[in-house]
């Protein structure tokens, strides 16, 4: 069998792990596995665009990506088109798009994923040109993601201490949206998520149905409620039961046109950003391709998040005594 060449990007101040603990064994997994490796590290933001074009123009027959949503955000900007797979191993914070494919949070174990006959033509979304793979929200969520970055800590403990945070203070506000120019909607609400893939990181699912190879989002309004009822929508997205919550409303899309009465404060997968008050989001379908675990276990709500914890507890401890 001919081997197989992969570029492998590593971003080595991602999250929370050693990187020279964990790169050498995921080379000699890939090696097992007939995959030569050229490895490369980042040193600062875009470097990893800049690498995955270098990939691009090298010719391998596929890119890793070793970091954070981050910089699996930049690699896949790169790749978008290209025909060239990624493989994704997880080593950051959150892992959203890594969680959504089916992989553990352990850049060790998504090794497994790596297999050429196993590789999804998937969707990403454009706001306003921007790319991103699993979410674009504007309101609370955006809001959330604002202080997030600002914080020191990450984790799902500090995840939700920001929500909560902004929970107490944050206001709706006035959205005017349009669905694929035929449905128009007027409504005050405390966040709409275009969601390509169904989780923010961390096992935050707030489109727990959401599929990156279906062509359209799964667009999701939280609409003006009583507090406490906003708060228990808070806690349906870490059971997966937030489609059930009568406060959501959710619409499929391929194109979403919004307006916002004021200014607000967005994010495109987690980085805080400002495109202004109207916004133009498209899903661009089987564009970008990926290394994924097969899996057609349909998601349940409170099994399959706790399915989740339990791998990444399970991948944590199992590595800590290799």
């Amino acid at each position: 069998m001919e081997r197989k060449r992969l570029f492998l990007i590593v971003n080595p101040i991602s999250g929370t792990s050693d990187k020279s603990k964990i790169i050498p064994g995921v080379i000699d997994r890939l090696n097992a596995k007939g995959i030569d490796v050229c490895l490369r590290y980042t040193r600062a933001k875009g470097d990893a665009t800049a690498l995955a074009g270098e990939a691009i123009e090298g010719r391998y027959d596929a890119v890793g990506v070793c970091g954070g949503d981050g910089t699996v955000n930049e690699a896949a900007r790169a790749l978008c088109g290209t025909g060239m797979p990624m493989a994704i191993l997880p080593a950051g914070s959150g892992n959203g798009l890594a969680r959504h494919i089916g992989l553990a949070a352990d850049a060790l174990s998504a090794v497994d994923a790596i297999d050429f006959d196993n590789i999804a033509d998937c969707d990403y979304g454009t706001v306003n040109g921007e790319k991103f793979f699993c979410t674009f929200g504007i309101g609370f969520d955006g809001a959330v993601a604002s202080k997030f970055a600002e914080d020191g800590q990450r984790g799902l403990i500090t995840y939700i201490k920001n929500a909560f945070m902004e929970f107490v203070r944050y206001k709706p506000k006035n959205y005017r949206i349009c669905f694929d120019g035929k449905v128009t909607m007027e409504t005050k609400a405390y966040m709409v998520a275009c969601c390509n893939a169904s989780q923010y990181g961390n096992n935050v699912f707030v489109a727990p149905d959401a599929s990156i190879v279906d062509g359209v989002f799964d667009v999701i309004i939280l609409r003006d409620a009583p507090h406490i009822q906003t708060l228990l929508a808070g806690l349906d997205m870490l059971t997966g039961m937030l489609p059930y919550n009568r406060q959501i409303e959710i619409v499929r899309a391929r194109r979403v046109e919004i307006h916002i009465d004021e200014p607000i404060v967005m994010h495109i997968d987690g980085e805080p950003c400002d495109l202004g008050q109207d916004v133009s989001v498209e899903n661009v379908p089987a564009s970008l391709r990926l290394f994924v675990m097969p899996d057609d276990r349909k998601f349940m709500p409170f099994i399959t998040p706790m399915e989740y914890m339990r791998r990444d507890i399970t991948s944590s401890l199992s590595h800590m005594f290799e």
